[in-house]
């Protein structure tokens, strides 16, 4: 790697499940970074903006300490329930809607020029979230791939058995596919996941 990187982790238990090939992560939080002003000359964070108590301390705290660009991957709050999961769990995207912070918050609170990019799902994505099962809808019927979508969380689980029963239930009889089956082949897939790049 041709880069030094500095990583920010509050969490002991991330911390402690760090691959030792990576650097060793610093034990901070984003609204109070341990580093002198202009000390990057880039700064990255990735699906984490909406778990800070202050998303402005927090984003201020990044734009203080990077002499250029600073790059936020997240969601926009605007597109998550467009996804056709919506049709089987609205109350899972809603609660994934509430939890992430308005694109013209962050980009607002970065200050400078942002843009607002789209990022594109692939098809064979390996991360494990809602919208990288878009063409895989089979993988939502499995206990552990729920599980790794924290949102899944915010609903009981008899609500939740619900939610997929009904897509069991879609599945088997076709009507899923009749619907959204063109997505099993769509090599990528425009969804709420946005990189916002200020300068």
């Amino acid at each position: 790697m041709d880069r030094q990187v500095t990583a920010v982790e509050p969490s002991a238990e991330m911390r402690r499940q760090r691959p030792a090939h990576l650097s060793t992560a610093i034990d901070a939080i984003a609204e109070a970074l341990p580093f002198d002003d202009k000390r990057f000359d880039a700064a990255m964070a990735t699906f984490t903006v909406h778990q800070w108590a202050d998303l402005k301390a927090g984003l201020a705290e990044m734009r203080r300490v990077t002499a250029g660009p600073v790059v936020i991957l997240t969601c926009d709050p605007l597109l998550v329930r467009r996804f056709w999961l919506d049709d089987y769990a609205p109350g899972v995207l809603a609660a994934e809607a509430r939890r992430y912070p308005a694109m013209d918050r962050i980009a607002a609170a970065l200050a400078g020029q942002a843009d607002i990019l789209p990022v594109m799902i692939p098809l064979t994505c390996k991360d494990g979230f809602n919208e990288a099962y878009y063409g895989r809808p089979e993988r939502l019927l499995d206990d552990g791939a729920r599980l790794a979508c924290s949102a899944w969380s915010f609903v009981d689980a008899a609500t939740s058995a619900a939610y997929v029963d009904h897509l069991k239930r879609d599945l088997e009889t076709g009507a899923w596919d009749r619907q959204h089956g063109h997505l099993r082949t769509q090599p990528t897939f425009d969804g709420s996941l946005r990189l916002v790049v200020a300068r």
